[in-house]
């Protein structure tokens, strides 16, 4: 029987070798040298750092340009009295020098990560982020589309077009972080790959706003991810994995807690599981408890390898294919028991 401590847990993701599946997802922890640090010690496999973010930028430059024209309409001669700006640090600046610096401070893949607003900052800053030294990119495609002039087609179209572009002005691997709203998610997937992208991360959890009723302001403040939230990446990966072949990567984010997490992303065809919420929860040393547990399991059913167990549970290898499907509808409906162990007829 293998023991824990013979399983090979190497993985591929990007083209990159790692040495764990467990990969740190953008978030506070991977925000700083020191949080990285600790999370590459405690053992996983990749950082994603998080989001530098266009429209961040856009505000700073303004605000800076107006409040060095402020009043200068008025009292010109006013200017000479402050000495003139040689040197800015901006955010992205800023953004660029951490990047840098953890890289140099880990020896684990740093993957940057950037959410633009349009295409030529898009391009810009992903050529920006290249030059740094990481070792691959990662694409943040959040946006909520709210022109009804915007049919579904366009929107995807425009998403493939930004997509297409970075894709093709960087040398790097680039992977898509997708939201799961578009309304044909295997054919915008499988587009998606046909574009350039090297992987796919499922999916991107979208932060709803809530209201102070004192106030009547909109409020906005992060949950962190809960397990149930697991279900709808790994019902998408198991569809995907077989359609796409074993050519791009994918990446399953949202609701990885346990070392259990992890062993359902990658029998579903995952080639590695992202986490962010518990290790705000837990602390960066979670990861070697997730670590674990993920060895133990698949010591226990006889796996050497994470290779052998990635895909056994996709959707062209599982015996009910159409448990990932519409299929599994009503025996999902009546799982349900009351609690003297009777289904209830008609939940919905």
């Amino acid at each position: 029987m293998t023991g824990p401590g013979s399983v090979d847990l190497r993985t591929t993701y990007l083209g990159l070798q790692l040495s764990s599946p467990i990969v740190a997802s953008a978030g506070p922890l991977t925000r700083d040298v020191d949080g990285a640090k600790a999370l590459a010690d405690a053992g996983v496999g990749a950082l994603v750092l998080p989001s530098l973010f266009e429209e961040e930028i856009v505000a700073e430059e303004v605000g800076l340009s107006l409040a060095l024209e402020a009043g200068s309409q008025h009292f010109a001669e006013a200017l000479d009295y402050f000495p003139t700006v040689t040197s800015f640090t901006s955010m992205a600046d800023q953004y660029l020098e951490q990047l840098e610096q953890t890289k140099k401070a880990v020896e684990v893949p740093v993957i940057a990560s950037l959410n633009a607003s349009s295409t030529g900052g898009w391009v810009r800053y992903a050529k920006l982020l290249a030059e740094t030294g990481v070792d691959a990119l990662e694409l943040n495609v959040y946006r909520v589309p709210t022109d009804p002039q915007l049919t579904a087609a366009q929107v995807e179209d425009t998403d493939l077009a930004l997509i297409a572009n970075v894709c093709a002005s960087v040398s790097l691997p680039v992977a898509v972080k997708l939201s799961p709203y578009y309304s044909s998610m295997a054919s915008f997937a499988s587009r998606v790959v046909a574009s350039g992208a090297s992987g796919l991360v499922l999916f991107n959890r979208f932060y709803q706003p809530d209201l102070d009723l004192e106030t009547m302001d909109v409020v906005s403040k992060v949950e962190l991810s809960r397990a149930w939230e697991l279900r709808l990446p790994l019902r998408w990966i198991a569809i995907l994995r077989p359609q796409l072949g074993p050519g791009p990567s994918l990446a399953a984010t949202s609701g990885v807690h346990t070392g259990s997490d992890v062993v359902k992303v990658l029998a579903v065809g995952s080639d590695v599981a992202m986490m962010t919420s518990a290790l705000l929860r837990l602390g960066p040393t979670h990861v070697s408890f997730v670590e674990s547990e993920l060895r133990s399991w698949l010591a226990g059913h006889d796996y050497t390898s994470v290779a052998e167990l990635r895909g056994s549970v996709s959707q062209a290898t599982s015996i009910d294919a159409s448990a990932f499907e519409r299929a599994n509808y009503l025996k999902t409906l009546h799982s349900w028991m009351t609690v003297d162990q009777h289904p209830v007829p008609g939940l919905d």
